[in-house]
């Protein structure tokens, strides 16, 4: 009788710890790896960002005046060369999206590039011909492709209160 609970006993031991070392396995195998950002403004995740495309659709529906609250991925496409007080985004095909940066109150580098997500506001407005040629100076234009801006353009606009660049 004493060797059967001896046997049990050691069988037990066994068998609780092959299955401790099955759950180590599968938890090592949930980690994702981090991706390296340089942060600017608020510091926010990249956690819950709308892709540009579905962000494209939200800008869809906006009409001119309305906002809403947003964080998106996108590529850069164009940074203001004096500053970096604005930059624009691809949002796939031929549209793009304007950011600017919350109160002036952080700017990107110059040459910066690649992906980005952006936290703020997203919006619709219709801009100046005098804005656009500011923008078309800022991004050093030529001044024969500044003179033949002379319509005012609808946009896609953001304004950013954090930003994330991937590096």
């Amino acid at each position: 009788m004493k060797r059967i609970v001896y046997l049990l006993a050691v069988g037990l031991v066994l068998f609780s710890c092959k299955n401790e070392k099955q759950t180590t396995e599968g938890n090592q195998e949930q980690k994702q790896p981090e991706i390296a950002y340089a942060s600017f403004g608020m510091e926010i995740s990249d956690a819950d960002a709308l892709s540009s495309d579905r962000m494209l659709e939200h800008y869809k529906q906006l009409k001119s005046g309305d906002t809403v609250n947003a964080k998106m991925r996108g590529t850069i496409v164009d940074v203001c060369s004096k500053k970096g007080c604005w930059m624009k985004l691809d949002m796939g095909g031929d549209e793009q999206v304007m950011v600017r940066f919350k109160d002036y109150g952080f700017f990107m580098p110059l040459n910066a590039e690649g992906e980005v997500v952006v936290n703020g506001k997203a919006f619709i407005t219709e801009t100046s011909v005098d804005e656009l040629r500011h923008y078309a100076e800022d991004a050093g234009k030529s001044a024969e492709e500044i003179a033949a801006i002379t319509d005012t353009k609808l946009e896609y606009k953001f304004e950013a209160d954090g930003v994330l660049l991937k590096q």
